[in-house]
């Protein structure tokens, strides 16, 4: 009895991870990388810190680098490699300089049960869904969503700053620092922009968190301002992540909901 309750309970840890732990960043094993050495970006479909499918480089629209100059080089296929989990992005710094990694992919569609909508949604940060379904005694309704996943990663090679950390790949959604986040130091507040089809997203619901010594600290959620800016307060050293999931409502029989998801990966010492 004892192991089929034991059996019971894992299931239900496997489902449950695998219906929510579906963010997308991009992480390096260091976001201080050498000038002329390869850099591996990892591509994590899963969790900050566990990926659970290799992304294949045909559900991408576009991935690609902006250098310290401002040039745009786009990834080729064989930029990619991946094992059963995890897809890795190989890309040569050489520049002393900010990079900015961006990565896109093409809409996708899901059915999801009421229940697993609902806790979906209160575990990813999008409470306003979740209220709206509450005043509407929608709970138990069943849905089908399409969704895109949006990404971003700022690195530095050698120890020169420049200004393309800025860089806005237009994309439908976005985060884009208003300040370099490798000239920020612990305590500071870091000000990042959340823009939808390049215009400013008011009363964004956004969240963060670091990666510190292989430990996951859940940082401040926010709500952007009336520029769409959200304020993160950087309490610490780690590598960082911020992010958010837009969902919008449709007036359509077969497709319910629309979300876009935006993160932004750096690293501070």
């Amino acid at each position: 009895m004892r192991k089929k309750i034991l059996i019971a309970c894992l299931l239900n840890v496997l489902i449950f991870t695998s219906v929510f732990a579906h963010d997308l960043f991009l992480k390096l094993d260091t976001f201080f990388v050498k000038v002329n050495e390869k850099v591996t970006i990892n591509v994590m479909n899963g969790s900050f810190q566990a990926s659970e499918g290799a992304v294949s480089f045909a559900r991408l629209q576009n991935a690609s680098v902006v250098g310290p100059t401002g040039k745009v080089l786009l990834a080729a296929e064989t930029d990619f490699t991946k094992n059963e989990t995890t897809a890795f992005w190989g890309f040569t710094a050489d520049q002393p300089g900010n990079y900015v990694a961006g990565l896109s992919t093409m809409t996708r569609e899901i059915d999801l049960e009421g229940k697993d909508f609902n806790e979906y949604l209160e575990h990813d940060g999008i409470p306003d869904t979740l209220a709206e379904r509450k005043t509407k005694n929608e709970l138990d309704r069943k849905v089908r969503e399409r969704y895109s996943k949006h990404v971003k990663a700022i690195f530095l090679a050698g120890g020169k700053q420049t200004e393309n950390y800025k860089v806005v790949f237009g994309y439908p959604v976005e985060l884009i620092p208003q300040s370099n986040p490798y000239k920020a130091k612990s305590g500071d507040t870091i000000e990042i922009q959340c823009l939808k089809n390049g215009k400013p997203l008011v009363n964004q619901y956004v969240m963060s968190g670091r990666e510190l010594n292989g430990k996951i600290i859940i940082e401040s959620n926010v709500r952007s301002d009336k520029k769409g800016t959200a304020k993160i307060k950087l309490n610490g050293p780690g590598k960082w992540y911020v992010r958010f999931i837009n969902m919008t409502r449709l007036d359509d029989p077969k497709l319910n909901y629309e979300s876009s998801w935006a993160t932004l990966t750096f690293e501070l010492r």
